[in-house]
């Protein structure tokens, strides 16, 4: 059974996976590769064997030499051959058991890295406005390798090695019945204690992945707020507070390394391989068995070391590895609150738009919006202001369902937002914020990041339109050149220009400006104002702004006191009627 969550976005054709829990969720993504399992089953099941015909055969030699005396290099020459060639296929099947594994543990990491991944591009603001980067990243990067190690060398170990344990079992009878009792105490002794190691192992494992996480949420926040930490000169305390989550860390690792110190199995190997050859002396000495056979049966026994050897690094990867997988599950998982449906209203869209008693709240907290009620006609420009804190980017990012209202409902085209198909909704609405984000790649690819398949002269009259493409010439590769994160490398103004451009190519039916003026000097503001009110003719454009110039040519103020609506009209009319307009104009004066 699969269970699902809202999304904003989906992969067309991704597999569904049982997401009822990690292990469940890991076997869900290794069933498409049963015959690599397969392969890796085989391999191992045939390494044990064969690694148990070197005792097995070393036994028969010791026979053949004590009893056929000079008549014995015929047979010790046919004993060798087998041990030889049997050696020979073990290598291949153990090559066939590693391979396997390690292609399961790629294809695994690869496909969780897409799952994670499409989960991440489909949840909403909301989510991404409380989960913090940093550990995000540790799973969608540390976590998911820690699946990969899991398999390989983790169950590609564990599947080894417990064939291992199955072959004195199965071979040490065939000398005496009794010589069982040896190996089947190691079996039943052995298990209880790793189920009592993983048990214990288990809690600390899981704080061991959350430390990690936390500790590089503390590195993330560090660097992403490198310039405030170095322009108030606190690199001492950011210091301190990254030593004490790498403090958190460590102290996690160190009580993984004590559980794994106590590790019983190795005790118990010791046990038993001393009370096997005890028991197989006691034998020989009574007649019942021959000194080849307390050979072979002490070598089987000592077969037990790799199991026990192995099974203290093994089983805590596995560990790690259904922890992360816990971690990983469980940000795919949680729930979101928007979902893209994908068989809603899909037309053209046309630009009306209507808020009708909307209100709105983060996270059930006070409400940020109270009692809107707006009609806006296509084609119409709308300024919208207000003092801080008042609401407008709220209001503007409920238009294409960043957030979904508390209350009442926004029409698009006088159809709810909710009932659009979410991709045709956004695709035609295009909103420009001051903090502009531009990626680590070319000017070219920034402009036409909503329109991948836009031609060099499509792109280059955006950039025209914008008053981008001068200052784009400047540059020594033009529209080729890389830009820093964020954008880092050009000036606010070129930003918001790059911004603008990216927006004009989309040719949105809906345009927000959300004060993407702010950071452009006085002459470069007048070309642009010109562009954005050539740009506006024939769309609905939204206008967030204390610039005069911008609220003047508005056809409708929108003016936004606490959450509500305080007044609603033209430039002249509102200094006559509105208070509330009348302190804001008089503060974009002064």
């Amino acid at each position: 059974m699969t269970t699902t969550t809202l999304a904003e976005f989906t992969l067309s054709g991704q597999r569904a996976y049982n997401r009822r829990g990690p292990v469940r969720w890991i076997l869900s993504h290794l069933l498409p590769y049963w015959y690599l399992v397969i392969i890796m089953v085989i391999g191992a099941i045939g390494n044990a064997a064969l690694a148990a015909v070197i005792p097995v055969y070393t036994g028969k030699a010791l026979t053949a030499i004590l009893t056929a005396g000079e008549t014995a290099r015929a047979a010790l020459l046919g004993i060798a051959s087998v041990i030889a060639a049997t050696q020979v296929l073990r290598g291949v099947l153990q090559l066939g058991r590693n391979f396997g594994a390690e292609l399961i543990a790629q294809h695994m990491e690869r496909d969780i890295r897409q799952e994670l991944y499409v989960s991440l591009l489909g949840k909403s603001m909301t989510f991404h406005n409380l989960q913090p980067v940093g550990d995000t990243m540790a799973r969608a990067t540390n976590d998911v390798r820690e699946i990969n190690f899991m398999f390989s060398p983790g169950i590609n170990l564990v599947i080894g090695s417990a064939n291992f344990i199955l072959m004195p079992l199965l071979v040490g009878p065939r000398y005496h019945p009794s010589l069982i009792a040896a190996p089947l105490f190691f079996t039943v002794a052995y298990f209880l204690a790793l189920w009592q190691y993983l048990h214990e192992l288990e809690p600390v494992t899981d704080n061991v992945r959350a430390a990690f996480g936390r500790m590089n949420t503390r590195l993330a926040e560090a660097l992403d707020g490198i310039e405030t930490v170095k322009g108030m000169a606190q690199e001492d305390q950011e210091i301190g507070l990254f030593e004490r989550y790498a403090g958190q860390f460590r102290d996690y690792f160190i009580q993984q390394g004590d559980i794994e110190a106590r590790f019983l199995p190795f005790l118990l190997m010791a046990l038993t391989q001393a009370g096997g050859l005890f028991h197989a002396i006691l034998l020989y000495r009574g007649g019942m068995i021959s000194l080849g056979d307390v050979t072979a049966y002490f070598g089987l026994l000592l077969l037990l070391g790799f199991p026990t050897f192995v099974s203290l690094f093994a089983y805590s990867q596995v560990s790690l590895g259904i922890a992360g997988a816990r971690r990983i599950l469980e940000l795919i998982n949680r729930e979101s609150e928007l979902g893209q449906n994908p068989q809603g209203y899909d037309r053209p869209m046309r630009g009306a738009v209507t808020f009708r008693g909307v209100s709105f709240a983060y996270n059930q907290g006070e409400p940020v919006l109270q009692d809107i009620d707006l009609r806006v006609e296509p084609g119409q420009t709308v300024a919208i202001v207000g003092q801080t804190g008042a609401g407008k980017t709220t209001l503007v990012k409920l238009i294409n369902r960043t957030y979904d209202v508390s209350q009442g409902a926004v029409l698009v085209d006088d159809v709810d937002v909710r009932q659009w198909n979410l991709e045709t909704l956004r695709q035609q609405i295009s909103i420009i914020e001051q903090d502009i984000f531009l990626f680590s790649r070319t000017i070219r690819e920034n402009i036409a990041f909503g329109r991948p398949d836009a031609t060099q002269e499509e792109i280059e009259a955006a950039a025209k339109a914008a008053q981008a493409h001068d200052f784009i010439l400047q540059f020594k590769d033009g529209y080729d050149t890389v830009i820093g994160e964020r954008g880092v490398t050009l000036s606010g103004g070129q930003r918001q220009r790059l911004a603008l451009a990216r927006a004009f190519l989309t040719d949105p039916r809906i345009l927000v400006l959300d004060d993407s003026t702010s950071a452009i000097d006085s002459a470069t503001e007048d070309k642009i104002q010109r562009a954005i009110y050539t740009a506006a003719k024939g769309r609905t454009t939204f206008i967030i702004t204390h610039r005069l110039s911008q609220i003047r040519w508005a056809d409708l103020i929108v003016v936004l006191r606490r959450g509500r609506i305080a007044a609603i009209g033209q430039h002249e009319e509102l200094l006559r009627t509105s208070e509330a307009y009348r302190r804001i104009f008089k503060g974009a004066t002064d």
